[in-house]
């Protein structure tokens, strides 16, 4: 009869058997290395690579590159993330971004007030020292000029050279220069000058002036007077309607503005004397 023992024995313990795995390649030559991204206030965004294990050559990893390059060796890397500004940082960025065309507006409007404060000086120049412009009030001088008729006067003329016998002049009104008038010379310094029934002498020979017509004539009596040293005696063309140095004397030099150079408008009626 065949003897069975109840006992439990544990079977033997078997060692598994042992297996060499092959090491695992560079994860340079399949793919790209994990990054990271680190940035800190104020510092610009830096781009972080976790380091790869040496290879076997020499224990020198031949597989990296510098950043945005070709890794060497290996597959192209994928193109450097680019930093995203964020937070304060954008704000900055929009903000230089707007200061461009505003300073190019400020500095064309700098320009723009330097060129018309150049003009306005230049103006100014000019209607002080070289030509002004002006306006004829009244019929004391027609036919040669009428009410409204505008003027250039060379104010530049009476400081090369002197007034002379003819000259249609701009001047301040002797009795009150707050006025001014417009007048013909009719003689200059030292001359003498007489008239009779309206009929003008200079130095005792008559004046020529064709240019006052017969219904513009006077009919009075003046003179004979002597102009002094540094004065003028000027008249008006219309003879029988004009206030004069027949009334109010000679004028000084000094009170000569420029001689009337120009008759610009009317337009049709343009005349250069």
């Amino acid at each position: 009869m065949t003897h069975y023992d109840d006992r439990y024995t544990p079977p033997l313990p078997v060692e598994p058997e042992r297996f060499d795995l092959p090491t695992a390649p560079s994860w340079r030559t399949v793919g790209e290395a994990p990054r990271t991204h680190t940035s800190t206030p104020g510092d610009r965004v830096t781009e972080g690579v976790t380091p790869a294990p040496p290879d076997a050559d020499g224990g020198r990893d031949t597989s990296i590159g510098t950043l945005g390059d070709e890794p060497m060796g290996g597959t192209p890397r994928d193109q450097p993330a680019v930093p995203q500004a964020d937070g304060p940082h954008d704000g900055l960025v929009r903000r230089e971004a707007r200061s461009v065309p505003l300073s190019r507006v400020g500095e064309e409007l700098f320009a723009w007030l330097k060129t018309l404060a150049s003009a306005a000086v230049y103006a100014t120049l000019i209607v002080t020292f070289g030509f002004q412009v002006a306006r004829v009030e009244g019929q004391s001088m027609a036919p040669t000029l009428a009410d409204q008729d505008r003027l250039i006067v060379n104010k530049l003329a009476y400081r090369l050279a002197d007034p002379q016998r003819g000259d249609i002049v701009m001047l301040y009104y002797p009795l009150n220069p707050d006025k001014s008038f417009v007048k013909r010379v009719i003689a200059e310094e030292l001359n003498t000058v007489r008239i009779v029934d309206g009929r003008v002498y200079v130095n005792d020979v008559p004046l020529i002036d064709d240019y006052v017509p017969p219904e513009y004539r006077s009919h009075d009596d003046y003179g004979p007077q002597v102009v002094p040293e540094g004065y003028y005696f000027v008249m008006g063309d219309h003879r029988n309607n004009s206030s004069d140095s027949r009334h109010w004397g000679f004028v000084p030099k000094k009170y000569i503005i420029g001689k009337v150079q120009l008759r610009w408008w009317p337009v049709p009626n343009g005349r250069v004397f």
